[in-house]
C-alpha cells in the first residue's frame, strides 16, 4: 500500500498561529543548494521568486524539493496572475502562490478561482500527475485542495492602493504583500520606497489588510524601516534575498581587502 502523507500547514495556517511577525527573505538565484542554505537560516518564509528572476518550473521544483526537509514555509511568487501559469505552480507542489500586481477585486477574485478546482473555481485537474496530491497519496485531495493552498496578492500601484481594503475583504484571500519599490513607482516617486509619502501608503495597507481580517506583509530590506512596519503592525517582513546578501558581502571584502571603489549606490528593493 502506498504510503498516505500529510501536507504540511500552509502559510495561511503558519500566520494564523503566529504570535509574533514572521520574517524572511527572498531566493532569486534559481540555485536549489542556495535555496537549502537559506532554508535553514531559521527565518519563517522562503520566497521563491518566478516573476523578477531567472527561474522556470524545473527550477522552482527543484528548489521546493531542496528546502521541503526545513522547517521554513516556502511561497512561490508567480511571474504574472494566468491561471495557466498558476495551475503549472501548483501541480508541481507550491502550496502557496504569490501573484503580483493584483489592482483590483476583479482581478483577485479571478486569482482565487485560478487556485481552487470546480465548483469554487477553475484549477485544471490533474492531480493524479502531478506532485501536489503526491500523485494521490494525500487523502481526499481534491476535496481539500482549497484547503491545503494559500494565495497572496501583491499590493504595488496606485490602483490597487485605492481598493485595497476591498482587496483585502475577497473571499480566498489569505493575506496581502505590499510591493514599495513598484508601489514607489507608480506614485511617481521610481526609487524612493522609503519617502515618507509611500511608507504611509504602506501603513495605509496595514490597517486597511488589518480592519478586513487580513495579514500584511511588506518587502523592506532596510532594517529601520523593516522595524518601523513591524511596530505599525505588518504581520510578515521579507528583509533580504539570496542575491543581494551576496552583492554586498562581496563588496564588504573587496572594501576590506582592495579599498572601497567609487561605484552606485546599492539600491533597496
Amino acid at each position: 500500500m502506498p504510503i498516505q502523507l500529510t501536507p504540511t500547514p500552509t502559510f495561511a495556517d503558519r500566520l494564523g498561529e503566529a504570535e509574533r511577525t514572521l520574517y524572511g527573505m527572498w531566493s532569486c538565484g534559481g540555485s536549489p543548494l542556495v535555496a537549502e542554505i537559506c532554508a535553514g537560516s531559521g527565518l519563517d518564509v522562503l520566497l521563491i521568486d518566478g516573476e523578477h528572476s531567472p527561474v522556470g518550473l524545473e527550477s522552482i521544483l527543484t528548489q521546493l524539493q531542496a528546502v521541503a526537509a526545513y522547517p521554513v514555509t516556502p511561497i512561490v511568487r508567480a511571474p504574472i496572475g494566468d491561471a495557466v501559469i498558476l495551475k503549472q505552480l501548483l501541480d508541481l507542489g507550491a502550496q502557496n502562490i504569490l501573484v503580483p500586481m493584483v489592482d483590483s477585486v476583479e482581478q483577485a477574485e479571478a486569482m482565487v478561482r485560478a487556485v481552487r478546482y470546480p465548483p469554487l473555481g477553475v484549477r485544471g485537474v490533474g492531480s493524479a500527475l502531478a506532485r501536489s496530491s503526491r500523485w494521490s497519496r494525500i487523502p481526499d485531495y481534491l476535496a481539500r485542495a482549497h484547503e491545503l493552498v494559500s494565495l497572496t496578492v501583491q499590493i504595488e500601484t496606485a490602483e490597487a492602493l485605492a481598493v485595497a481594503d476591498e482587496i483585502a475583504a475577497v473571499e480566498g484571500v489569505d493575506a496581502l504583500l505590499v510591493g514599495p519599490a513598484d508601489l514607489a513607482a507608480s506614485l511617481g516617486l521610481l526609487g524612493q520606497q522609503n519617502h515618507p509619502d509611500v511608507v504611509a501608503a504602506v501603513e495605509g495597507v496595514i490597517r486597511a489588510g488589518h480592519a478586513a481580517g487580513t495579514p500584511v506583509g511588506v518587502n523592506a530590506f532596510d532594517a529601520a524601516v523593516a522595524d518601523r512596519y513591524a511596530e505599525a503592525g505588518a504581520d510578515y517582513l521579507l528583509v533580504g534575498s539570496d542575491v543581494t546578501l551576496l552583492a554586498r558581502a562581496s563588496e564588504a571584502l573587496t572594501d576590506r581587502f582592495i579599498g572601497t571603489a567609487a561605484g552606485p549606490a546599492a539600491a533597496s528593493y
